[in-house]
């Protein structure tokens, strides 16, 4: 999957999932702040990218994650390989 699918899609996703403006998931905005995410939130998180993504992700995954560029990076990475 490209990235830009991926940027796109995966945006729109958390803009409706966690009820925010799209316009907010820019490459360097921080994650967590940005949707307003406690640990409970991220469990969210993971189901969503499994479902939409078939993608598992874990713990030590979110190591590093800072930004969304983050973000998408993992996800192209597990998608990828």
């Amino acid at each position: 999957m490209e990235r830009q699918e991926i940027i796109s899609r995966l945006s729109a996703i958390l803009a409706e999932e966690f009820e925010i403006d799209p316009s907010l998931i820019t490459g360097e905005a921080p994650l967590m702040e940005t949707l307003e995410l406690d640990s409970l939130d991220l469990v969210d998180v993971v189901v969503i990218i499994e479902q939409n993504f078939g993608v598992t992700l874990s713990a030590p995954d979110f190591q590093g994650v800072k930004t969304f560029d983050d973000f998408f990076n993992l996800i192209e990475n597990k998608l990828n390989g």
